[in-house]
């Protein structure tokens, strides 16, 4: 580690994953205009976002069983290469299949920035992972706040689309550029000496397929409601893309001060408290109007802070020989979920409408609706992950683990 200057990875890091987040917050605001230029319904505007959800699994997984053979560095070479593709096709789309294949390629930098990114920060900081994946993830609703400002921003002085969609160029060169200059680490389950065989084990340990399981529900109630809620609250404010920035602001702010609220609370406990706040947050938007909306943004974007990072440290903690591939399963498990999920959701959206004879006044809060089925159950979920690991730390011998 003598060569390696930690301080400038995780720096570089935070950038790439700002790309990342910029693309989710730029795409966010503007869905709609992109689906007035192009003439395209929910359903087809569905199945473009969907492709950046489904993209990042596919990355994140195939990188997750790679990244401890050819290493990290190469991997975030192939993100660059996949960002600046993406992001050039995006910007000279002709039509659906140019937005979705070049939505593709966005996707598949996404999923090989966590998928390098993710272990890179457990090596760099092995006694404080948790925290540090906190900080590290605060880039994505980082990003995000930066993005929906700067389409709110663009559209103000009258800026095209694909102006917006080009400003992400300035970062993605910048990581790249830093990537290729700097050395890295090897993966932590290297450097510890765990086996490739005993990786694979650990896989099956119930504690992860249950984690991996409530992956699936994080990520939907976290990614889906943020990435549709220009298009979902469209009909109660005409500022529903602030409502994206607010609860994205509050999650930056949140994971900056993750260190001392995880030492207040444990990660499975933060986890049921998370969720308990993202229900209350998903049932306010549905329900109310106006600026209230505001309000049930604050509280959504209280709960939904924690999840993603939390979830990675709590596994890479608990089951570190699941090492870079238990982190890049549970991402990609995540990712693959909202994609799927987006898609029935958008032919749903339109469903409603046509049933109420063409008006979608209705139809958002009625997709909110439904989603909040998603963590009522992640509630009964962590309140047993809380239970299981209270009485497994009773049974355990006492040490101190830094999170």
């Amino acid at each position: 580690m003598q060569s390696i200057n930690r301080n400038q990875l995780f720096r570089a890091s935070c950038l790439s994953l700002l790309v990342t987040s910029l693309s989710f917050g730029i795409r966010a605001g503007i869905l709609n205009k992109l689906g007035t230029d192009f003439q395209l319904d929910k359903s087809q505007l569905a199945s473009i976002t969907a492709t950046a959800f489904y993209g990042f699994p596919i990355a994140v997984v195939i990188g997750g069983f790679i990244v401890d053979i050819i290493g990290m560095k190469r991997l975030l070479v192939l993100a660059f290469i996949f960002h600046l593709a993406g992001i050039l096709l995006t910007i000279f789309a002709q039509g659906f299949w140019t937005l979705y294949i070049s939505t593709l390629l966005i996707g598949l930098a996404n999923g090989t920035v966590e998928a390098a990114c993710n272990p890179l920060v457990t090596a760099l900081y092995p006694d404080n992972k948790t925290t540090k994946l906190n900080h590290f993830h605060l880039w994505f609703p980082g990003g995000i706040v930066i993005g929906t400002l700067i389409v709110l921003l663009l559209n103000k002085i009258g800026l095209g689309w694909q102006i917006q969609v080009g400003i992400m160029l300035l970062p993605t060169v910048i990581y790249g550029y830093l990537f290729s200059k700097l050395d890295f680490p090897v993966t932590e389950r290297v450097a510890s000496g765990v086996s490739t065989a005993g990786m694979y084990k650990a896989l099956w340990n119930p504690l992860f397929i249950f984690m991996f399981i409530c992956m699936f529900g994080t990520a939907i109630t976290e990614l889906f409601t943020g990435q549709w809620i220009d298009v979902l609250l469209k009909n109660v404010t005409q500022n529903a893309i602030l409502i994206l920035t607010l609860d994205t602001g509050v999650m930056v702010i949140g994971r900056a001060f993750a260190r001392p609220v995880l030492k207040l609370f444990s990660p499975q406990v933060l986890l049921l408290i998370s969720t308990i706040l993202a229900a209350t947050g998903i049932y306010l938007l549905s329900t109310l109007t106006g600026d209230a909306v505001f309000f049930a943004a604050i509280i959504f974007g209280m709960g939904v802070c924690y999840f993603w990072p939390t979830m990675l440290g709590f596994v890479n903690t608990n089951l570190p020989d699941t090492g870079a591939i238990g982190l890049n399963l549970m991402g990609g498990a995540g990712m693959f979920a909202v994609s799927v999920y987006t898609i029935f959701m958008g032919r749903y959206y339109d469903r409603v409408v046509l049933e109420a004879g063409g008006s979608n006044a209705q139809a958002g809060q009625k997709v909110l609706q439904t989603t909040l089925i998603i963590p009522i159950v992640l509630i009964v979920a962590f309140g047993g992950l809380v239970i299981y690991m209270r009485s497994k730390n009773k049974t355990a011998p006492l040490k101190t683990v830094a999170v």
